[in-house]
């Protein structure tokens, strides 16, 4: 399966049919060529010997048009272009029957014209579309402007409008004019080309998009009589000429009517061009085993497996996962939903996620990520889990599982992670369902197999996940079908709604926290137990409210925050297309695009952004970054570098990140991407795909007394857990720019925390970011409410009484210390300078399959301070 964010390598390109047709055929002749514009393949030298072009091909963004006259075209009394040239004498009664067929006049009713216009409109948009990767529908109800009376008020209709939505990555289209089908140049006279130019841009216009001439050529003479009906008209002499127009996208029409809004347009209502779809994203967690990617397959394709993994054959990506059965990659998949009405693959009219947005405009898209469940991939798992900071996560846990559950707390403290020996399936899952519960995200538990599912085991697994939920002072709420399995996955089962509304949606609301419920659900991706109950959920699960830059700190705590914020995922490089190029006239063909998603704000295609913390060498950098020692085959790859690793990269780099400047590079946004969906702006809260081009730097020297100019056009290169922002105004007028940090202060409540030695290196992940950090120290401090409690306990204790009595603490008193106890842990990057936002969430691993912990058994907390 192809990734979220996959684009072809090679979008399709427009290429001028003049350079093939140069070979086709040549003649003698004194005939003149008149280049109007740059060349789409510039061979200016070759357009005189050019003598008819290649066929018109049946697809692809090129048509060939006799004309594009909305009139009766006049009848002429002789065309020396009609006559069958060298080579064609043969054909001649084929190819006049042809001609004569494509030159019927249209009938001059205003209503006629109009119906001809919204035809060439249509055909305009079909070939626009042929252009764009992975011929992108374009989304928008086509508009075509209503033709006045008099046909010389066209003018009035070729100013452009909005573009329609999903025309944003075409490469344009190419427009022969005075062209037959077969490439035989015909040819107008020059009052039917400037008619045929001026439809044209009116249908370009109605598209948003622009005209521009490339070349006109005069290839023939005609003579026509003013008045056919009169003996002795007046006889004209005109020139025939062909035309190539080349139609685009016009991108920036948008920014420049926003432009003088500044950043309070970040918050002000979405923009026509932005997906208004409510988008939840839920994350697939679970041991290896467990049938994740099995349920995920019967989720999004809508067929039950066949027991022999074929539901999961359609998202795996790796050969090597498809020969092991189990997952190493985050994969992603799309569902739509809108009432009952369930989008996904067993709609006909569903071909790939442009459509399923499509479909579920005014209803809900849910955004799947089926991570990796065995320990050797669990940074897989803590990606899915922490990197994209999922709105709900589904736990899935087999019923099927045929080994004791083990007594006593579930850790994986002593197993050799990297192998997965030594660990009871039954422990790894509830070494998931911990680190969940740690993780504060809201959770729903899926039991896969429940078709091979034995009475007692499965009730002593409910047993053993209710006495763990509830221990956090949640309430587990078990959802089990009211009827037979459903056939059709197309559609939401009235019983299974009113369940899910009832007993968690209810829940939920009356309680007014998420974290309040956990659901669960008994599932089997071979009979489609509970698949409909599934549905349900993610149709009705609450979405959290858009994202602000206030929601882990108030404003006044973090002042200088910018006006949006995406966390970068994942990196790599795409071809631009030619209306992107336009924008900024960049020579290069291709641009580097980030895909991630939005933390808050809002950007738009033209919109100046910053992208870093870059190092100030990028050999330096790569060198400071441990090694992720790839594994060989289905091999034995290490999760965390270990301790060992650790001293070899500490003795090698002594010196920290705070050593290594940090840098910003400018950028300008060319092209988004939301959940594969071409839009002209991505919200908060939106995942998506951004590409992106960066400014020139510009270098001075002052060896002389003239100050020499340099401009640097090395790109740099992107990473992930970097982010790319855009500046608030206050930034943009006191000049003042994104600070990167070389360390943070994490606030960490679980005891066990005081295990971790000073100076010893771990791994950190705080958002899209997993970096080896120091620990430098480990303070225990009171909690605020422990020291409000202190200080009223003082204020009371006028009279010195503590003086003279020691009062002995009781058991309880003691736990409730304990229990009111925070750890503050100092830690220091060790490779680069990273961007981290006060109040991110943060997980702590100890890396290595023979150190302390090789599983899940990381310690959760929270960033109350970073240090630049």
């Amino acid at each position: 399966m192809a990734s979220v964010f996959t684009f072809p390598h090679e979008p399709p390109r427009v290429s001028s049919p003049w350079r093939s047709g140069s070979d086709a055929g040549k003649r003698p002749g004194d005939e003149r060529s008149a280049s109007t514009s740059a060349i789409v393949d510039p061979e200016p030298a070759s357009d005189s010997e050019v003598e008819r072009l290649e066929a018109e091909p049946q697809e692809g963004p090129i048509e060939y048009k006799l004309h594009l006259l909305l009139r009766p075209r006049r009848t002429y009394k002789s065309m020396s272009t009609s006559l069958g040239s060298a080579g064609y004498r043969a054909s001649r009664k084929l190819k006049e029957a042809k001609l004569a067929k494509q030159l019927v006049p249209v009938i001059s009713s205003n209503h006629s014209r109009q119906n001809r216009l919204h035809h060439l409109t249509t055909q305009l948009l079909w070939r626009l579309k042929q252009s764009s990767p992975e011929h992108a529908t374009a989304r928008g109800d086509l508009v075509v402007p209503k033709l006045p009376e008099d046909g010389t008020e066209l003018t009035v209709l070729q100013e452009p409008g909005q573009l329609l939505p999903g025309l944003e990555e075409s490469n344009g289209a190419l427009y022969e004019i005075g062209v037959a089908d077969d490439g035989t140049f015909v040819g107008l006279t020059k009052e039917e080309m400037d008619e045929s130019m001026m439809t044209l841009k009116v249908m370009a216009a109605s598209l948003g998009c622009r005209v521009e001439v490339q070349r006109m050529k005069a290839v023939g003479t005609c003579d026509w009589l003013e008045d056919p009906e009169k003996p002795r008209s007046k006889l004209h002499h005109e020139d025939l000429w062909v035309a190539e127009a080349l139609i685009l996208p016009i991108l920036d029409r948008q920014n420049d009517a926003v432009a003088d809004e500044g950043s309070s347009a970040v918050n002000s209502a979405p923009r026509r061009g932005a997906s208004t779809s409510e988008q939840l994203r839920v994350s697939l967690i679970g041991p290896t085993t467990t049938g994740k990617t099995t349920l995920l397959g019967t989720l999004a394709n809508g067929t039950l497996d066949d027991g022999r993994g074929r539901s999961r054959s359609y998202l795996l990506k790796h050969r090597h996962e498809v020969a092991s059965g189990q997952t190493s990659s985050v994969a992603q998949e799309l569902i739509g939903y809108e009432g009952r009405s369930i989008f996904n693959y067993t709609c006909m009219d569903i071909k790939a996620w442009p459509d399923i947005h499509d479909r579920a405009q005014d209803g809900r898209l849910v955004f799947l990520l089926d991570s990796a469940g065995h320990p050797r991939y669990q940074r897989t798992t803590l990606r899915a889990l922490v990197g994209w900071a999922p709105h709900w996560t589904l736990l899935c846990i087999a019923a099927s599982e045929e080994n004791a559950i083990s007594a006593g707390t579930h850790s994986l403290t002593g197993a050799d992670g990297a192998l997965g020996i030594g660990i009871d399936e039954m422990d790894l899952a509830m070494a998931h369902l911990d680190l969940c519960l740690r993780l504060d995200i809201p959770l729903a538990i899926l039991i896969t197999k429940i078709e091979k599912a034995q009475r007692v085991r499965l009730r002593e697994k409910l047993n053993s996940i209710f006495t763990k939920v509830k221990a956090t002072g949640r309430a587990p709420k078990l959802l089990t079908g009211s009827g037979p399995p459903a056939a059709d996955f197309s559609e939401i089962a009235e019983g299974d709604q009113a369940k899910v509304h009832t007993e968690v949606i209810e829940a939920i609301t009356e309680a007014g926290d998420p974290l309040a419920i956990v659901p669960i659900v008994l599932t089997s991706a071979i009979t489609g137990a509970g698949i409909g109950l599934v549905h349900a959920l993610l149709a009705g699960l609450p979405v959290p409210p858009m994202p602000t830059a206030q929601d882990f700190v108030p404003l006044t705590l973090n002042p200088e925050q910018p006006a949006a914020l995406f966390h970068i995922d994942e990196v790599f490089e795409l071809a631009r297309s030619r209306a992107q190029s336009a924008l900024d006239q960049a020579s290069d063909g291709s641009a580097p695009v980030v895909t991630g998603y939005l933390r808050f704000g809002r950007l738009s295609i033209g919109d100046k952004v910053v992208l870093g913390p870059f190092p100030a060498d990028d050999e330096d950098g790569e060198a400071l970054i441990p090694n992720d020692h790839p594994s060989p085959g289905y091999g034995l790859s290490i999760p965390h570098p270990s301790s060992a690793e650790y001293a070899r990269l500490s003795q090698r780099n002594p010196l920290s990140a705070s050593k290594i400047e940090g840098e910003w590079r400018n950028a300008t946004i060319v092209n988004i991407r939301e959940l594969r969906l071409p839009v002209q702006s991505i919200e908060a809260g939106q995942a998506g795909s951004i590409q992106v081009v960066f400014d020139e730097l510009h270098e001075e020297s002052s060896d002389t007394e003239d100050v020499i100019e340099k401009h640097v056009n090395l790109a740099p290169r992107i990473r992930k857990g970097q982010v790319l922002a855009m500046p608030s105004r206050h930034m943009i007028e006191t000049g003042l720019t994104l600070q990167a940090s070389t360390g943070f202060k994490a606030c960490f409540s679980a005891t066990e925390i005081q295990s971790l030695a000073v100076n010893s290196l771990v791994n950190a992940y705080v958002g899209t970011i997993r970096a080896a950090v120091r620990v430098l120290r480990v303070i225990r401090q009171k909690s605020q409410h422990d020291r409000r409690r202190i200080g009223s306990e003082d204020n009371d204790d006028i009279f010195g009484i503590n003086d003279h009595f020691e009062l002995e603490r009781t058991k309880s008193e003691a736990d409730l210390d304990l229990y009111n106890t925070e750890y503050h842990v100092s830690l220091e990057l060790l490779s680069n300078r990273e961007w981290i936002e006060l109040g991110s969430r943060v997980v702590l691993l100890e890396g290595g399959i023979r150190d302390k912990s090789a599983g899940l058994d990381g310690f959760v907390g929270k960033v109350i301070e970073v240090s630049e």
